[in-house]
């Protein structure tokens, strides 16, 4: 996305999916209707002349840490009321001298950046459809998740979405199924290891669970979905699960994985649950540009037209009030002590990250989103140096602008 002006102009959608039919129930009405926009308003105004000079530290951040060897390939944008005044790539695809240069236009996997681009945006949006209730048991919509455990019939919709359901973060589910039925199937029998809203523990089964509830509701897969309802009216035309072969060539690899698919990971989701799922998957597997996340947060700033209302945005962006102690939003996750996103951003403010070293942070008390998308899993997922380089970037980028 080397220049969101053209961008804006020439709105050329690419087809990645057939024409969707009607995938919600017709009878249930919208009150409220959302007044028409145009897609061009979802844009952020292009102000980055200056960007070299306003973020000159924050950018050497970037630079720096590319040189310590915490990734080889950067992609930065960041929205300040109302205008995108920062869009800089940084780097190389790989840490080899003549491997592919990072443009602004290169895609990354997102890895859990996924979760709330897409997972919790099309339950946001069903929820305001009177679709999705949030404190509907798993087990009235996923039959398949109830068991001989009782506390499994107490787990709600919204507990997945806040990380409080009682299922554990992470199970390798990849090493005992070869497809994505049976993966689900070990993901509905994954056993509680808390009491339901007891405590938070963030976790990837939980929102493969709340996928096959929310495709359920419309009939319709999470792919799908997205590109007719989130990316296509938003003019997101460099996001996609599964992208294209001809995207690849513009994807910055994220592993040499060498343990299960023998292969370099370049165009396809790095995450292996995901991978067994056919690379459409609630918690990973899709791709963006940092221009696209950009007009994402923008929407989001903007009371979430013209997709959302004001008041769902609100509703899943506010922190939970329980369990006691929680970061956690509806889907998204707020700023905590210490937090990733630094020590600037407003106790309003919500964010994600993705394992493959991405982010996304929104303040509406500063009117500011910092998109920062990076591969600091290339060749492997060994360095750790990302959860210093994060609120340290942050923070510099808040520090640019004035901020304290």
């Amino acid at each position: 996305m080397a220049q969101i002006a053209a961008h804006a102009q020439s709105v050329t959608f690419v087809t990645l999916y057939p024409a969707p039919e009607l995938c919600y129930n017709p009878n249930i009405d919208s009150t409220n209707p959302l007044p028409a926009a145009k897609t061009p308003a979802c844009l952020p105004a292009p102000a980055y002349e200056q960007q070299d000079a306003v973020f000159a530290t924050a950018f050497e951040i970037v630079r720096l840490a590319i040189a310590d060897r915490t990734f080889p390939a950067a992609s930065v944008a960041i929205t300040h009321k109302g205008s995108l005044v920062g869009l800089k790539a940084f780097g190389r695809f790989t840490y080899e001298p003549n491997s592919p240069e990072t443009s602004a236009d290169s895609i990354f996997d997102l890895a859990s950046l996924t979760k709330v681009i897409a997972t919790t945006s099309m339950a946001m949006i069903l929820y305001e459809r009177g679709l999705l209730d949030l404190d509907l048991p798993v087990v009235a919509a996923v039959g398949e998740f109830a068991g001989e455990d009782p506390r499994r019939d107490a787990v709600t919709l919204r507990m997945l979405l806040a990380h409080s359901s009682g299922l554990p973060a992470y199970e390798k589910l990849f090493l005992r199924v070869k497809t994505r039925d049976e993966l689900l199937s070990a993901a509905f029998a994954t056993p509680l290891t808390a009491n339901p809203g007891a405590r938070t523990e963030y976790s990837d089964i939980g929102f493969i669970i709340l996928e096959v509830a929310l495709e359920r509701i419309v009939e319709e897969s999470l792919d799908r979905f997205s590109q007719h309802e989130i990316f296509g009216p938003l003019a997101m035309t460099q996001t996609a699960f599964n992208p294209p072969s001809a995207w690849r060539a513009s994807i910055p690899p994220t592993a040499n994985d060498q343990s299960f698919r023998n292969r370099v990971i370049q165009g396809e989701v790095q995450d292996e649950n995901a991978s067994v799922m056919g690379g459409v998957a609630p918690h990973a597997g899709l791709f963006a540009s940092a221009g696209d996340l950009a007009i994402f947060a923008h929407v989001m700033l903007s009371g979430g037209r013209p997709i959302l209302r004001p008041e769902t945005v609100a509703l899943f962006t506010r922190r939970e009030s329980s369990p006691a102690g929680t970061s956690r939003a509806l889907g998204w996750d707020t700023p905590s002590s210490p937090s990733h996103s630094g020590k600037y951003f407003s106790s309003n403010s919500f964010g994600h990250l993705g394992y493959t070293g991405t982010s996304l942070w929104i303040d509406p008390d500063r009117q500011l989103s910092i998109t920062l998308l990076t591969n600091r899993t290339w060749p492997d997922c060994s360095n750790q140096a990302i959860k210093q380089l994060r609120p340290k970037f942050h923070d510099a980028v808040v520090e640019s602008l004035g901020g304290t």
